[in-house]
């Protein structure tokens, strides 16, 4: 197991690693215009970079609720209205969402018993909410800020391929 995913004081070598990572995603997208291939490969991506995750993948924009798209992992709960549970709100308020413990998120939509923290990022380009990026994991408070900052910096580089 890397242990630099192990602890939220990695800076340096986190950047480095994720780095590597943004640069990976921006190449395997380059050219390709289809988004169902895009978000596929990107939560596959995500899915062999991240340690103790669960759960990687996205939820479309599909009038007033998010549905179910590419991801890696457990079947998941393939609607979800906007402004429930994580995914929910973080889509409706255009504002990433970090849980320490998700059975302390009020409405919390359980998909999977195993989840147990999770960060949601919103896909939102030209001032809309397309999608969101929903990454779960079975250990608690498994998301710091720092891998905050770097999935952020990740879901943009996948909006300009969008």
């Amino acid at each position: 197991m890397n242990d630099m995913f192990q602890s939220s004081s990695y800076s340096a070598v986190a950047a480095d690693a994720y780095s590597l990572l943004h640069k990976q995603l921006d190449a395997l997208l380059d050219g390709e215009p289809d988004m169902v291939a895009n978000l596929a490969n990107a939560s596959a991506l995500l899915n062999q970079f991240l340690e103790e995750v669960n759960w990687v993948g996205f939820y479309l924009t599909k009038g007033d609720e998010l549905v179910l798209g590419p991801f890696q992992g457990m079947p998941a709960c393939v609607r979800i209205a906007f402004g429930k549970g994580v995914c929910g709100t973080a889509a409706s308020d255009q504002q990433t969402i970090r849980v320490p413990d998700v059975h302390q998120f009020p409405g919390h939509i359980a998909c999977d018993a195993a989840s147990r923290s999770e960060i949601v990022i919103p896909i939102v380009k030209d001032g809309v909410t397309i999608g969101v990026l929903d990454i779960d994991s079975p250990s608690l408070d498994r998301f710091s800020e720092e891998d905050e900052l770097y999935l952020k910096q990740f879901v943009d580089i996948l909006i300009k391929h969008l």
